[in-house]
Parts: structure tokens; C-alpha cells; sequence
């Protein structure tokens, strides 16, 4: 068979190119702003690094023309920078104030100290007394007689503690119980006192109290203080009982 003549081959073979580009027409117009970006951005690219080749170029050529300094100005040390002379402060100081002269860093003993602060024994006394006022404890003027007898309740004395009582060589009565100068004591005085007693000293006081002074007052107070601390015994002994 005689093959077909060139021109005819050609011509036939762009009409089938020419179909087929028809035919990617549509998918080629629907990726063609990709592509089209793409191509942008490739171009940009190449412009990019084509002028920093240019860049470098130009440093190459232009640093043989500069002369290199020695030490460069950012290659600094702490050593190499100059301080400057620190001033003085002239800003007035606070006078410290001396030591007082009674102390003169000696240390107070503890005699001492109890001399400077007092008998606390005496500040409660005085406390007592403020709170005390005038006849609390007194009895009545208009029954005189009924004072002297012992209310109901009262814990009964025994007689025999009036014996026991010691006596002074000048025939009077020194302070019962141990309680020297009772008969100075104020109401107020006595009580802070009471606490430290047993029962069998708090009767002696108060039989000591009725065969002298027998103020009401002390009478009512320390019978109340008898009667608190059998009633405090006789709790105590209930309790640790079986």
C-alpha cells in the first residue's frame, strides 16, 4: 500500500490535535486560574533570588573597596567599657539615738525586773478593790442581831478550832491559818487570798473572824467559800468512785 502524501498526513493529524484540545477545553478553563497563579508565583520567585544573586554580586565587589575594621563596634566587653566614678551619697542619715544611761547594755536580773514591775499579788489586790464597792457584803443597820447568826447552809465550825488558834506573847491573835496582818486585810484583799487555803484553814479563818471583828461581810464570804469547796470535793470524790 502507498503511504499518503506528507501534507495530507500533517493536515489530518492537526485536525486531530485540534479536536482534542477542543476537548480539554472546559477541564482546562477550570484549572486555568491555578495555573495562571502558579506561573505568577514561579516568576516572582526567579526575580527574587536573580536580585539577591545581583545583591551579593555587589557585596563581593564592594567590600574590596572598604577597608575591614580592627575590632568591630558591636564586639564589646564589659572590661573594655570605661565606668564612671561613683559619687558619693551625701544624703543626710537619721541620728541613731544613744543608749539610755540607766541600762548602758547591762542586763536586768530577774530581782531587778520584779522590783520595776511590783507584787502582782498587789495589782490584783488593788484590781479587786476597784471592783469592790463600799458595803457589798455589809449587812443591813436595821438587824444588828440577825447578822450574827449563821444562815441556813452555813457549814457548821468546830469549836475545838478556836483552841488551836495560835496566840501572840501581848495575849492577841497573830493571822490564822499563816495569814499574818488578817486584821489589815480588806474585803477585797482576803478574797484574792482564799484559793490558796484548805477547808480546815478556811474555818479556822472564819472562827477567827467571828470570835473578833465578825463583820458580816467576811463571814458571808468565807462561808461561801467553805460551802463551794465541800461541794467541789464531794464532786471530785463521785466522780473518780467506781
Amino acid at each position: 500500500m502507498k503511504p499518503f502524501p506528507l501534507p495530507l498526513r500533517v493536515a489530518a493529524g492537526l485536525a486531530v490535535s485540534t479536536a482534542e484540545r477542543v476537548r480539554e477545553l472546559p477541564r482546562q478553563l477550570a484549572g486555568l486560574p491555578v495555573t495562571v497563579v502558579s506561573q505568577v508565583l514561579q516568576a516572582s520567585m526567579r526575580v527574587q533570588q536573580h536580585v539577591t544573586e545581583l545583591a551579593i554580586k555587589g557585596d563581593n565587589a564592594l567590600s574590596n573597596l572598604r577597608p575591614v575594621e580592627d575590632t568591630p563596634s558591636w564586639a564589646t566587653f564589659d572590661e573594655d567599657v570605661e565606668v564612671p566614678p561613683v559619687r558619693p551619697n551625701l544624703t543626710p542619715v537619721a541620728d541613731v539615738p544613744e543608749p539610755r544611761s540607766e541600762v548602758n547594755g547591762h542586763v536586768p536580773s530577774l530581782s531587778e525586773l520584779e522590783a520595776e514591775l511590783g507584787d502582782p499579788w498587789a495589782e490584783e489586790e488593788r484590781a479587786l478593790a476597784e471592783d469592790h464597792a463600799d458595803g457589798e457584803f455589809d449587812a443591813p443597820e436595821s438587824a444588828p442581831e440577825k447578822a450574827a447568826k449563821p444562815k441556813p447552809g452555813t457549814p457548821k465550825i468546830d469549836k475545838k478550832a478556836k483552841s488551836e488558834i495560835p496566840k501572840t506573847s501581848a495575849g492577841g491573835y497573830e493571822g490564822p491559818a499563816g495569814l499574818t496582818g488578817y486584821d489589815q486585810l480588806t474585803l477585797p484583799q482576803l478574797r484574792a487570798r482564799l484559793r490558796q487555803f484548805s477547808i480546815p484553814q478556811l474555818e479556822t479563818i472564819l472562827e477567827y473572824e467571828r470570835a473578833h471583828a465578825d463583820r458580816s461581810s467576811f463571814t458571808g464570804m468565807l462561808s461561801r467559800r467553805i460551802a463551794n469547796a465541800r461541794k467541789a470535793e464531794e464532786t471530785g470524790d463521785g466522780t473518780e468512785g467506781p
